[in-house]
């Protein structure tokens, strides 16, 4: 229900609230006709990056290729037996595969609060929530392959760095190039990462652990939690 809730958030403030920002921003910069299809081209073209980066990365290591409980715990079994080297490189090769897709989403997440810092925190609590079930499939793997709680610790926390990492090259790198034209690209681009991740990863990974309708749950508990917040904050 955690990761349905996730989905529920992003996809609603994706479209609902960052993808009109984008048109806005692009529109008053280069007229309301090319400004929308510039949003719709910058949409596009982020989810044409995060498929980039999914296409590079081999499907063991990929964290969105969805892991069922029954197959995390079959890890503990598989370290009985002298295949623990692998299972190493595996959870060594899922630290460095999140930290690929969580740059991103640190970068979307400092855009969205550098515009609105209500929509920014709905937006970190989403991606925080969804970075759990990330963190144990990194943690898993290399706690049975080296009975150490604390490698398996630090491996997940260095995963996950790469998020504010990416919050850090927006604000240093970024911010004094953020022109609306830049702005509204961004926002668009970023509205289509936060859709794929949705749909790619965070749904089916809900299905896989849900039982019956929670991944619908979930979603509906997030559209509308989204919906109110955003509701309750207009000016």
């Amino acid at each position: 229900m955690a990761t349905g809730f996730s989905a529920g958030v992003m996809l609603w403030v994706s479209f609902v609230e960052i993808l009109p920002k984008a048109q806005q921003a692009l529109g008053a910069a280069r007229g309301a006709r090319e400004g929308a299809w510039l949003a719709v081209g910058s949409f596009f073209l982020g989810t044409l990056v995060i498929l980039a980066i999914d296409q590079l990365i081999p499907g063991d290591e990929n964290p969105h290729e969805v892991r069922t409980a029954l197959e995390i715990a079959s890890l503990g079994e598989a370290a009985a037996n002298p295949a623990t080297a692998r299972l190493r490189r595996t959870g060594s090769a899922l630290a460095i595969a999140i930290a690929i897709h969580n740059f991103p989403e640190g970068l979307a997440t400092f855009l969205s609060a550098l515009e609105d810092p209500a929509v920014g925190l709905a937006i970190a609590i989403a991606v925080a929530l969804h970075n759990i079930p990330e963190g144990v499939s990194v943690a898993v793997p290399i706690f049975y392959a080296t009975g150490r709680r604390k490698a398996a610790f630090g491996w997940s926390l260095l995963s996950g760095l790469a998020e504010p990492l990416g919050a850090a090259v927006g604000y240093l790198v970024l911010r004094p190039y953020l022109t609306s034209s830049v702005m509204g690209v961004l926002f668009g681009a970023v509205a289509g990462i936060m859709v794929y991740i949705s749909l790619d990863e965070l749904l089916p990974t809900s299905r896989a652990f849900g039982k019956g309708h929670d991944s619908l749950y979930g979603l509906l508990a997030g559209m509308v939690t989204m919906a109110l917040s955003l509701l309750l904050l207009m000016r």
